[in-house]
């Protein structure tokens, strides 16, 4: 355990936590500074996010609904307190502790908050998995914080860090709410990258919020998936053969239950720890369809039946069998001229009638896409029962190489990218776990994939995702390619200008933001106007609290205002009340004039949404903010000692 005078500063929730964790059963996760790490979430500020329209693209709606954030992302996600809890899903790709690819600051375990970017851990460091950890637990506390109760968490990972990721994540997430690791295929050919063994695989670990209001949705059918439907028996309608049986005998032993077959008067029985589908009634009335007649009749199959459910034959169900009423000569003279005549019945006994239950599956019937698997290939493997552990081939999730391809045919070649997510893999993600108009978050954007990715799925499937990424870059080269190369990969795929060739604009659009000053009453009383017009943008909330508000914001150099900075969805306008320090910051019947003006010229709405210091009106058409106390709340901040209010 860390320093215990540290324990002082931990909220009682947390204490209490921390004593389950020591006394509970079970395995724990430990490592040097874990307490530390577990508090900097809490201590970290917020910090001003200063709108750059010169970054920004797109068109005004896509600005609205989306964002790429220059700056660390332990910083940026403390700042977008008004989107936690609203965030469906959290796709991301952090560094991989390969040596050289992050930077650790000792002096964050006593202040998050201090500017310097620390040293690279190198891969000689003896404490780079404990700097790893110290790095990615607070990070994947915020994560967690910001997703809604269906949220979804998908994040990459290679073999170095993937058990230390995968702990921590079960701490965090708690194991219950594992859904997937999904293993899949970042080369096609063997690599010399290890002694023993290639690595041509990576993984994705995905975790729920709350699984069981988490839902996993359907990937897009393929023309190859629906040419294995035909009309082989005659009937109407395209279907291809499915198993009679299913998962979970133990608990539904009802449903286990011996079978004859008309054909060859053979008892059929589920394989074992499987079920039949379909209970008797509804059986009965298929198979009678054969043009024979079944009744239920116990048999002395306790012990067969028990064996299948898992479960001592005391405790197996009286359940009886369904077996031929009519004689069997007569039913197999009655199933052959059905056979040969069609079409078949939904349960069949194979094209020959010698098989075991089989199940039609009707196209029609089949949902308008495919439950995703763990393992990610181009095999054709259909409905699995759960997720489980599996892997996505090249085909499925594409390969890193792809990623680079891509990247370098949008921007260019030179961009110093040797790894890049393939598009398909993100794709994927993002189509199986957030809805239609969801929003995905990456707080280790890179060159912007996940952007891409939201972008190419509104586009053809005329959706309304948002996307908000963060991306540091590399300061410290004087690269931040959060505004050069995410940005530009961003325009190039809006507008279709791609280097290489001219594609399909796949329109939408984003704000650049980018953090600046830590967020505090001193500070903010110190502001100039533009500070505090993109301080407003960026915490407002509305006024129904923690509600996330799309804003638009208005005014530029050939139109500018006094006091209106932005509309919202509902066409009311954000009004601010500054004009620095020093000057009226004061909400007086002169400016409540001139704001209705605005308004009107605007054509917006006579609901005026208006930040000022003090209001000295009484009016049943403003909605007052007061600077700073709302904005600090709507930052997370409690209004008088300014810690965070809400326990990540």
């Amino acid at each position: 355990m860390d320093d215990v005078t540290d324990l002082e500063s931990l909220p009682v929730e947390q204490l209490i936590e921390m004593i389950r964790e020591k006394t509970g059963a079970g395995v724990n996760l430990s490592f040097p500074g874990k307490l530390l790490a577990r508090q900097i979430g809490r201590r970290v500020r917020p910090r001003n996010q200063r709108i750059v329209k010169s970054r920004s693209a797109g068109d005004e709606h896509g600005r609205s609904r989306n964002a790429v954030i220059e700056g660390d992302n332990l910083q940026a996600l403390a700042s977008l307190y008004r989107e936690r809890g609203q965030v469906d899903l959290i796709v991301t790709d952090p560094p991989y502790n390969t040596g050289g690819d992050f930077r650790y600051n000792d002096k964050w375990d006593e202040d998050p908050n201090d500017p310097d970017m620390g040293e690279f851990v190198g891969s000689d460091d003896p404490a780079k998995h404990t700097k790893w950890m110290k790095f990615m637990y607070p990070r994947l506390q915020m994560m967690r914080a910001m997703l809604r109760p269906s949220g979804v968490l998908a994040i990459c990972i290679d073999s170095r860090e993937l058990f230390h990721l995968g702990q921590m994540l079960d701490e965090l997430f708690g194991e219950e709410n594992r859904l997937a690791i999904i293993n899949w295929q970042k080369s096609y050919s063997p690599r010399s990258d290890n002694r023993h063994v290639s690595t041509a695989t990576e993984y994705v670990l995905v975790y729920a919020k709350v699984e069981r209001v988490t839902k996993t949705g359907l990937e897009v059918r393929t023309e190859a998936m629906d040419a294995k439907y035909r009309r082989r028996d005659g009937d109407r309608r395209l279907w291809k053969s499915g198993d009679f049986s299913g998962p979970k005998a133990r608990t539904h032993q009802g449903m286990v239950y011996g079978l004859q077959s008309p054909f060859t008067g053979e008892i059929h029985y589920p394989p074992a720890g499987r079920c039949w589908v379909y209970p008797q009634r509804e059986a009965k009335r298929i198979l009678e369809q054969w043009g024979v007649e079944y009744k239920y009749q116990t048999r002395d199959d306790a012990k067969t039946r028990a064996e299948i459910a898992g479960v001592d034959e005391a405790d197996v169900r009286a359940v009886k069998a369904l077996v031929l009423k009519t004689p069997l000569t007569t039913a197999k003279r009655a199933a052959q001229k059905k056979l040969k005549e069609g079409p078949w019945p939904e349960i069949y006994f194979g094209v020959k009638g010698d098989g075991r239950p089989s199940l039609k599956r009707y196209l029609e019937d089949v949902k308008k896409g495919r439950v995703p698997i763990t393992y990610w290939a181009d095999e054709p493997i259909d409905e699995p029962d759960y997720f489980g552990d599996i892997s996505w081939d090249h085909e499925e999730s594409g390969h890193s190489q792809t990623g680079v391809t891509e990247l370098t045919s949008i921007v260019g070649s030179g961009h110093g990218f040797e790894t890049v997510k393939p598009m398909k893999l993100i794709t994927k993600i993002i189509q199986i776990w957030c809805p239609p108009n969801g929003t995905v978050l990456d707080p280790f954007a890179g060159s912007g994939t996940t952007g891409h990715a939201v972008l190419k799925l509104n586009f053809e499937q005329e959706l309304d995702r948002r996307f908000i990424l963060i991306e540091q870059g590399r300061p410290e080269n004087g690269d931040s390619y959060a505004r050069t190369l995410t940005v530009d990969r961003l325009t190039r795929v809006i507008t279709g200008d791609w280097q290489k060739e001219a594609h399909e604009a796949l329109g939408g659009g984003f704000t650049f933001k980018t953090l600046e000053k830590k967020v505090d009453a001193k500070t903010l009383l110190l502001m100039e106007r533009d500070e505090m017009v993109d301080t407003v943008i960026a915490s407002h909330s509305g006024s129904g609290h923690r509600r996330v508000a799309e804003l638009i914001p208005l005014g530029d150099e050939k139109e500018p205002y006094t006091y209106l900075v932005a509309k919202n969805a509902s066409n009311e306008g954000i009004y601010l009340v500054w004009a620095g320090a020093g000057s009226n910051t004061d909400l007086t019947e002169e400016a409540y004039e001139e704001i209705t003006e605005e308004a009107d010229a605007a054509g917006l709405a006579g609901v005026y949404h208006v930040y000022s210091r003090r209001n000295l009106i009484v009016t049943d058409d403003v909605i007052w903010y007061q600077i700073p106390d709302r904005i600090l709340s709507d930052f997370g901040l409690d209004v008088r000692s300014e810690p965070f209010t809400e326990a990540v």
